[in-house]
């Protein structure tokens, strides 16, 4: 049966939803207007300045809901990327996002921005705001698998930094950066457990660490200002010490924003942390558990150097499971290359030479 728009004005957006353990990625297809700008970071103004109305457009109900997140492909001004991107959320738009990275990663592989995919892996180059990421993704007779990716830079900011939080006193946070920053707290500083209680109780402790943090802490990147501010707050188990068994924690972002996977860029950051306390060595891998879904990523540290004034900078590999069969992938690090992996991104829909899914974000 064939069917056809009817009769309609004004512009239409295509795009096509996926999602990488639970959370979710709405990439852009065609119908944006042009993003103007001689840079990713300058892309990320323009947009900011100029075309909000379509974030909003394509997050917020009916098209979207309040924790949608989405993708803009854009062009790069660095050689080597097969692309650029810019992220949107509920609040603007962010620096760096390891779940959607697994994602665009497929998507890339199976929409031909690729032209010649290799087997068994094949490199996707992801210029990001916060810097280039390299996804690798599982080729196999004609269909995409597994993704891992090596992120940019990360490192631990602070530790044991003492804020007041509004109703719940002085609150000892470490802060840590994974392409972008975040605050970190056990959850049992609120009286909470991130696998067990409501998920408004995780989100209000969160955003009061958030706000205060925000408004009593000075960050700095040794590269770059646009990346100099604080993402969200991550409550974890406090399971930090090396373990076999998966450490789990929540990621509220943006404007209250919860994040359904383990958090690809919080990971990323959590591993960088780890390694500054000497909890996790190199080539360690530590799994990571979404206290909201279950998913999972592994994450670990495979390089040291220097960036800027800071030494440690780590690579790690971080990936997720969840679901039959699926492996996942990725990378992540102290002063940090970090990457994410999703073994099955879930299209809605059905994607151009790729086998169809089904699930629902």
């Amino acid at each position: 049966m064939e069917m056809q728009l009817p009769p309609h004005e004004g512009d239409e957006l295509s795009v096509v939803d996926m999602h990488t353990g639970g959370e979710p990625l709405r990439i852009v297809l065609g119908g944006y207007p042009e993003v103007k700008g001689d840079s990713v970071l300058s892309k990320r103004r323009y947009v900011r300045e100029h075309l909000d109305h379509l974030r909003r457009l394509l997050m917020f109900e009916p098209r979207g809901h309040y924790d949608m997140y989405g993708a803009l492909i854009v062009d790069s001004e660095v050689p080597e990327a097969d692309l650029g991107v810019l992220f949107m959320h509920n609040e603007g738009y962010s620096t760096m996002c390891g779940h959607a990275v697994i994602a665009l990663g497929r998507f890339a592989v199976d929409y031909k921005l690729v032209k010649e995919p290799q087997s068994p892996e094949t490199q996707v180059n992801i210029h990001c705001p916060c810097g280039l990421v390299r996804a690798f993704v599982e080729y196999s007779e004609g269909k995409s698998g597994a993704v891992r990716f090596l992120s940019v830079p990360a490192f631990a900011f602070a530790t044991d930094v003492m804020v007041t939080v509004e109703g719940f006193g002085e609150v000892m946070v470490d802060i840590s950066y994974g392409g972008a920053f975040y605050a970190f707290v056990d959850a049992q500083r609120f009286g909470l457990d991130v696998t067990k209680s409501r998920t408004r109780d995780l989100v209000d402790a969160a955003t009061a660490v958030t706000k205060a943090v925000k408004s009593q802490v000075k960050l700095h990147h040794p590269t770059s200002d646009d990346l100099a501010f604080l993402y969200g707050t991550i409550l974890t188990d406090g399971k930090d010490e090396y373990s076999l068994e998966p450490t789990a924690n929540v990621c509220v972002f943006a404007e209250a924003q919860v994040d359904r996977s383990p958090t690809g860029s919080g990971v990323t950051a959590r591993v960088a942390l780890q390694h500054h306390r000497g909890l996790i060595q190199l080539n360690q891998t530590r799994t990571f558990q979404s206290g909201a879904t279950g998913s999972q990523f592994t994450g670990r540290a495979v390089e040291l150097y220097w960036i800027g004034a800071v030494r440690e900078r780590e690579r790690q590999e971080t990936g997720e499971e969840s679901g039959e069969d699926m492996q996942r992938r990725a990378a992540s690090g102290n002063r940090t290359r970090a990457s994410c992996v999703r073994d099955q991104p879930l299209y809605m829909g059905h994607p151009p030479n790729a086998p169809s899914y089904t699930g629902a974000l």
